[in-house]
């Protein structure tokens, strides 16, 4: 396993796909790199040479921070690759308040790195009735 630190040579694409193929939502390519390239922090996990999983964080590098688009192939979960990439990206953003939304059914993953439920949080999303069918609100 072979773990990167920035944005260089990434396939885009694959990003894009890899987001998709986990079920998460996926822009087009571009828009994916515009993203992670203006990202705090990003962390990209190869097998070989090939990109299994991903993730990033947003950061006003004082006290807020947030984590997104944190993905693993589904063949590749559960060897604690996501607790690698999480645990890379919090190492970026220390004395950082951490924020996130986790795709449902993906909760007890960040609870056992010490993530608790918000009983405030609130969010303003582009496609608000895609987000509440997919169970992100109510």
């Amino acid at each position: 396993m072979n773990i990167k630190r920035d944005c260089e040579g990434v396939d885009w694409e694959l990003v894009s796909g890899i987001l998709r193929t986990v079920g998460m939502a996926h822009h087009a390519p571009e828009v994916h790199q515009k993203a992670f390239e203006n990202s705090q922090a990003v962390v990209f996990i190869y097998e070989r040479d090939e990109l299994i999983g991903f993730g990033r964080a947003i950061s006003d590098r004082a006290y807020q921070a947030a984590l997104y688009d944190v993905a693993i192939l589904p063949e590749h979960q559960k060897k604690r690759l996501g607790t690698a990439i999480v645990n890379a990206l919090l190492s970026d953003l220390p004395k950082c308040n951490v924020m996130l939304y986790a795709a449902p059914g993906k909760e007890d993953f960040y609870r056992k790195l010490g993530f608790r439920r918000m009983l405030t949080g609130m969010a303003l999303f582009q496609n608000a009735a895609i987000m509440k069918a997919r169970g992100f609100t109510d």
